[in-house]
């Protein structure tokens, strides 16, 4: 659970338990993401640091910051400078435990150290109550997740035990393996399946108090396996998800998912629901928008209000170069 000396919220702002009605985040303003800017990179912390101010709008940090504590207060720090309201769901980076460095936390030790430093910001996490967004494009339930992944995004003849094993035979085994700790869960899909239990609770009970409101989710990992396409290491699938999340844009009446991770910028559209991939990534993978001199601003993506809805609830993908 999360720390009980959590800082105090931006003015108007209330716990969902502590009143009858909605907790408002603003009243104007547009809502964006971005996810995986990866601060441990020098280039990418020159691009953050040239983020420009958003007055009125919204922030949705999609995991992958970066591994430390500085990463994480410069990447806090910084947008609630530029923008009224942030959220943050954490990425598998966060939760590595580095030799040497930091506290040595593990598993869900780790997981409440970040946490609390964003509270030291009034950044919003998945431990807070959801909050309606009243913005541009509004008024939507924001849902900040985390679900990990139980390495369930695999072929049918591939055994949950031969898994990884499977991936190391094309030379694909993911840097959790080694850096990415369940303390105190026996292992990471224990882990995981714990995780889709809390949220898949914390999300009825939105869609109970809110049934009118739809729900903007967001969650590092992809929720549906279909919208992971890894043409350079297709078995990296084993850590981009759970299927116990493939329905949860149907089951919750959600308007828009984003996730990260991946770092290939696409829209998809399922069942109306529209699907958002917002990764920043490596220098090496926007690169190609450095050179047309674009960086993390361009490559924010609008949320809401968003690009008008298709006429077919599911349309092909659109690869984006950035925003």
């Amino acid at each position: 659970m999360a720390s009980s000396s959590a800082a105090p919220r931006p003015p108007g702002q209330e716990m969902e338990s502590s009143s009858s009605a909605p907790a408002i985040t603003t009243t104007k303003g547009k809502l964006y993401a971005i996810g995986d800017i990866h601060l441990a990179f020098a280039d990418n912390r020159v691009a953050w640091s040239k983020l420009a101010p958003h007055p009125g709008d919204g922030l949705i940090l999609c995991g992958d910051v970066g591994e430390s504590e500085d990463h994480l207060r410069s990447a806090f720090s910084k947008a609630i400078a530029c923008f009224d309201t942030v959220w943050w769901c954490p990425g598998n980076h966060e939760l590595y435990t580095l030799r040497g460095k930091g506290s040595g936390a593990r598993g869900e030790h780790k997981y409440q150290e970040c946490v609390a430093i964003a509270r030291e910001y009034n950044v919003l996490t998945p431990e807070d109550d959801f909050a309606v967004w009243n913005g541009e494009g509004g008024p939507a339930v924001v849902a900040p997740l985390f679900t990990l992944y139980d390495y369930s995004f695999r072929p049918d003849d591939v055994s949950i035990e031969g898994a990884v094993e499977w991936a190391n035979e094309k030379d694909t085994v993911a840097t959790d393996e080694f850096m990415l700790h369940p303390d105190p869960h026996a292992t990471r899909q224990d882990w995981c399946w714990a995780l889709v239990h809390k949220f898949e609770t914390k999300l009825g009970a939105a869609r109970a108090r809110f049934p009118s409101l739809p729900l903007v989710i967001a969650n590092h990992w992809q929720l549906r396996e279909d919208l992971v396409n890894l043409p350079l290491i297709p078995r990296f699938s084993l850590w981009c998800g759970t299927k116990l999340t493939d329905d949860w844009h149907r089951r919750f009446g959600a308007k828009v998912v984003i996730s990260g991770h991946i770092h290939i910028r696409r829209t998809d559209w399922r069942d109306g629901c529209r699907f958002e991939e917002v990764s920043l990534g490596y220098p090496r993978q926007w690169k190609k928008c450095a050179d047309m001199g674009k960086g993390v601003n361009e490559l924010l993506r609008e949320i809401l209000p968003g690009p008008p809805v298709p006429e077919s609830p599911n349309v092909p993908t659109q690869w984006r170069v950035y925003g």
